[in-house]
């Protein structure tokens, strides 16, 4: 009795510990920002999520995809994230951190379960909660998916060695299912894991003694198959855009990248350095003697793990799950413009940390080595790694810092520049931001964001046609980009081009970004009001509304339009009064000009004694400010309403 009361006093200590060192090194995180690198489109500018939790999210999360995935755990797990924390980008990374902690007392757990030993288990999830690898999917709110499918994925594995422990039950192979369908759901990265269960029935479960054994354990797998087979269609279809790009790819390109990129990430697992948020593709692929290296090296290391199968099977049951592991994500079958990413190695370095420590063990049994001395070497390991780790998570404390630092990373990293350079233009440096998209195009010319942002710095410039032409170049590059579509009608509306600034804007809607739709309608109103079609502005102005219903300049729009449309039959005054007035208390019943627009809309309802009021108000602060146009143009209108007559010109 006495051995397990210690044994479960060791494990609720190490579990402590673990849950002690992340956040030792991820704690920080709660001070940080989000990023502008994907946080937008996944958290704080994505309906779906701000919305909250809902039956009618939960439903949108099962039948869309957010960001060409689908992820619907993922999704419902940021709309609860909102509806606990809102925008306060501390929660969110609390939530990661938590994820991320219990993903590794779990994986402490299932390795107990699978091996029954305790201490080498606990240094394979130390190193796993403590790696600098893992840093950016801890760090990233946006890397949501990786930790949701890691905390499965231990679940899973749990679930299966307690199947193949104490009983093969339906309802424990249930458990190892429903845990496996939700990992998919999180991220699709975990379609491999019914192979990595075989390794597992190999060592160190030791089901898969014989050859005879395997048909049987590999029909036991087929459910776990069957389900890995429906989450690729769904990601194929969610990610058919991408694939698209893939073709444009050649496949030996990406073998040889994906060779590269499987020894890439063995050398950062043992020397984490120059770690950072993206690495470009190489244009024309990595060079053939890297490539050669790479086959030469992974030939060499599948050899040895088959060489000592017998007496250390560890080895290459860790070996063969860091290649599985990787394959959904090692390039092959999944290409952007990143070579490699760090959080790829999330799952897949549990083998080689498995692999390592048990080696490790037998060794130094081999050598003599005392307990304490190999307590020594693993806590200094441990050390190295937080510490490390620490400095690597401080980098995410913002969008500054992190692209700051990914630019001394790495030399032709255009999308940092450009990211960068969004900071920068936002804080009000926008001469340092067009020099950034400048380097970016230099680096990448066929960069169609960069073209569309530096089109946008120059029309703040007051340099429209240069602004238009950076436009065309986006637009010649990505025919679909909706928010280029949308500048470029706003600097053809600007012009006077009406007729072309609609066709932008029209183009614009036809992709429906729904960070540009409210814009690209209300630029599309006034294009349209501009050219006498009032009902077709009119109904364009109204669904900016609907969009965003606290927006003073869209109320106050669409109040003008609905006070003073040629059309009479147009012009609704009761409702151009209500949006007027809200959109006065909004700015304070300061501002002159949405004042001369409640004047209007009163006097449209017949009420001109307020019309008259409203406008002498408006009249006094144009005069203090001063606004001579203004002025005279209220003026005018102050002997309109006096005379009992509504407006009667567009402005």
């Amino acid at each position: 009795m006495e051995e397990p009361k210690r044994r479960n006093w060791q494990v609720s200590w190490i579990c402590a510990l673990l849950v002690l060192l992340v956040f030792l090194v991820f704690g920080q995180t709660l001070r940080f920002d989000f990023v502008n690198y994907d946080d937008n489109t996944n958290v704080y500018q994505a309906p779906e999520v701000t919305a909250g939790i809902s039956l009618h999210g939960i439903a949108w999360a099962f039948t869309h995809t957010q960001v060409r995935r689908w992820a619907p755990v993922t999704t419902i797990s940021r709309q609860i994230d909102y509806e606990l924390y809102g925008l306060w980008a501390g929660g969110h990374h609390l939530s990661n951190v938590l994820l991320h902690v219990s993903a590794s007392v779990f994986l402490f757990l299932a390795l107990l379960e699978l091996t029954r030993f305790i201490w080498r288990s606990a240094s394979v999830a130390a190193v796993f909660a403590l790696h600098p690898l893992h840093v950016e999917s801890v760090a990233w709110v946006s890397a949501r998916g990786d930790l949701l499918s890691g905390l499965f994925f231990m679940l899973t594995l749990l679930a299966y060695a307690r199947y193949a422990r104490r009983g093969e039950s339906k309802r424990r192979y249930t458990a190892v299912m429903v845990w496996f369908a939700l990992g998919l759901m999180s991220k699709p990265v975990l379609v491999t894991v019914p192979f990595i269960l075989l390794l597992l029935d190999y060592w160190p479960l030791g089901r898969l003694v014989h050859s005879s054994q395997f048909p049987r354990l590999l029909k036991e797998k087929l459910p776990l198959l069957g389900i890995s087979a429906l989450s690729c269609v769904a990601t194929v279809f969610a990610q058919k855009e991408t694939n698209q790009f893939m073709d444009h790819i050649p496949f030996f390109m990406r073998v040889g990248n994906a060779l590269v990129g499987y020894c890439v990430y063995l050398g950062k697992t043992f020397y984490p350095a120059g770690l950072t948020v993206f690495y470009p593709t190489l244009k024309n692929g990595f060079p053939v003697w890297e490539v050669a290296v790479a086959i030469l090296l992974l030939t060499v290391l599948t050899r040895v793990a088959w060489v000592f199968r017998r007496k250390q099977p560890f080895i290459l049951v860790g070996w063969l799950w860091y290649l599985g592991m990787l394959v959904p994500v090692i390039g092959v079958v999944q290409v952007g413009e990143q070579a490699y990413a760090d959080r790829y190695t999330y799952l897949s370095q549990i083998g080689l940390c498995l692999a390592g420590a048990w080696a490790t063990a037998v060794w130094a049994r081999k050598w003599s080595l005392q307990i304490a001395e190999q307590g020594s070497l693993v806590a200094a390991i441990l050390c190295v790694l937080l510490a490390v780790s620490y400095n690597q998570t401080s980098y995410w404390r913002n969008s500054e810092t992190l692209w700051r630092h990914a630019i001394d990373c790495t030399e032709d990293d255009a999308l940092a520049r450009n990211n960068l350079g969004i900071v920068l233009f936002y804080r009000g440096q926008v001469e340092e931001a067009a020099a950034l998209w400048r380097q970016a195009l230099q680096i990448n010319p066929a960069y169609a964001e960069a073209h569309n942002n530096l089109g946008y710095a120059l029309f703040r410039e007051g340099r429209t046609n240069d602004a238009i032409v950076q436009y065309r170049e986006a637009l010649r590059i990505d025919p679909t980009f909706a928010l280029a579509h949308n500048y470029l009608g706003i600097a053809l509306f600007g012009q006077g081009r009406a007729e072309e600034a609609i066709a932008e804007f029209q183009e614009a809607l036809r992709d429906n970004p729904s960070f540009a739709e409210a814009e690209a309608r209300y630029y599309l109103g006034l294009a349209q009001f501009q050219l006498g079609q009032s009902e077709q502005a009119i109904a364009q102005i109204e669904k900016t509304v609907d969009l965003q219903p606290g927006d003073k300049v869209f109320q106050s729009e669409l109040a003008w339009m609905l006070a003073t449309a040629p059309r009479i039959s147009s012009r609704n005054g009761a409702r151009a009064v209500k949006l007027a007035t809200q959109a006065s208390q909004s700015s304070g019943n300061t501002n002159p000009g949405i004042l001369r627009i409640l004047a209007a809309a009163y006097a449209e309802a017949g009420e001109f004694p307020n019309a008259v009021q409203t406008a002498q108000k408006a009249l006094q602060l144009a005069e203090t400010q001063p606004d001579t146009t203004l002025a005279n143009k209220l003026r005018r209108e102050i002997k309109l309403y006096q005379a009992n007559h509504p407006f009667e010109n567009v402005r």
